[in-house]
């Protein structure tokens, strides 16, 4: 039994430890200013993503000047393919007006303008940037004069969007969307999901299981403001390697201590939801939003993370409550190879944040 356990465990472990490899969604930006000439947009995505297009280019060759320089016209081909812009049903004709690299995020920005005889009634976006993967999500932002109007994502469920202008979009539309994306943002973190899986493998009382979530909430609730309002922002350097280090400590504390002897739980959640914040920050900071925007943005991307963390949890608990109930020492042996899971999972993540990344 104890053979199958371990493997068991390296089979989870592998399954598990792949994705974090995918861990970080791809994204672009879209900043939109409508004016009285036409529409004077930016747009910025990975390199990564425009060099999949491009043979025999390196990501790395799109980060220097020299290597924008030689293929701007080629990656401009290609956003002018994907990206289509009409205003009262006619189209508008996209023209370059810069390019640059952005070698700190791994970037590239185009500088590109829309001409118009006048403010149309209507503007309808059509967006696919990169189809070959299915993750990349294209963040827009619309602004009349200094003012944002409309925020919205593109992603392959939702490739356009009509506009209208002197339209405002409502607080139910903004909570809607960043509720979404706090759900998203914790279903495809395998880090997230482990540690709080982590939390609950020594199972407990409900109230007991109720403080834990409620700790872990309410620190990473507070980095995620701070950060998100460029108050405190620590490296994803520094960050990342320490989200894993928190697994590994879960899972060892899972595999050695019980809740009837020392429950560390409480204080591991308080301690390292701090730094689980500044990761789940880090998705806000990147879309640059204004401040005018980031109130219901932030507030209801962190309703949806806690929505998908409360999925977890509800699907979690009453399995191990319900194992322990029927089978005591099948209870233990699963607790065990689970944690065995986190902390080889956990270990994984920390060499490979730490010396890969």
């Amino acid at each position: 039994m104890k053979r199958y356990a371990l493997w068991l465990a390296v089979a989870l472990c592998l399954a598990i430890a792949h994705p974090a490899l995918a861990h970080d969604t791809p994204f672009s930006y879209v900043d939109m200013h409508l004016k009285s000439a036409g529409i004077e947009m930016t747009v910025e995505a990975p390199a990564a993503d425009f060099a999949h297009y491009l043979p025999a280019v390196e990501p790395d060759m799109l980060l220097s000047t020299k290597g924008m320089d030689a293929h701007k016209l080629s990656m401009f081909a290609l956003l002018n393919e994907r990206f289509h812009l009409t205003a009262d049903s006619k189209p508008l004709v996209m023209e370059m007006r810069g390019a640059t690299p952005r070698p700190e995020r791994k970037n590239v920005r185009f500088e590109v303008f829309f001409a118009w005889a006048g403010f149309p009634k209507s503007l309808e976006a059509h967006s696919r940037l990169f189809p070959y993967d299915p993750r990349h999500i294209t963040y827009l932002n619309i602004y009349e004069g200094s003012r944002l109007e409309r925020q919205e994502v593109f992603n392959a469920k939702n490739e356009a969007l009509t506009y209208l202008l002197g339209s405002r979009q409502g607080v139910g539309e903004v909570v809607r969307q960043f509720l979404v994306e706090g759900i998203h943002h914790i279903f495809i973190g395998p880090d997230h999901i482990l540690f709080i899986i982590g939390l609950m493998l020594l199972g407990g009382t409900l109230r007991q299981l109720l403080k834990i979530v409620t700790a872990f909430t309410i620190a990473h609730s507070i980095t995620l403001a701070l950060a998100t309002l460029n108050i405190l922002s620590p490296s994803p350097r520094f960050i990342e390697p320490l989200i894993a280090l928190s697994i590994v400590f879960v899972g060892v504390h899972s595999l050695f201590f019980s809740v009837e002897k020392s429950d560390y739980r409480l204080p591991f959640a308080f301690g390292f939801g701090f730094i689980h914040g500044f990761g789940f920050a880090s998705v806000l900071k990147e879309l640059d939003l204004p401040r005018q925007a980031l109130g219901w943005s932030l507030f209801s991307f962190n309703v949806g993370v806690e929505c998908g963390q409360m999925c977890i949890v509800a699907a979690v608990a009453p399995l191990l409550a319900l194992m322990k109930r029927y089978n005591e020492r099948i209870s233990r042996r699963f607790v065990t190879s689970a944690s065995v899971v986190v902390i080889i999972a956990g270990s994984f993540w920390l060499f490979q944040r730490l010396f890969i990344a």
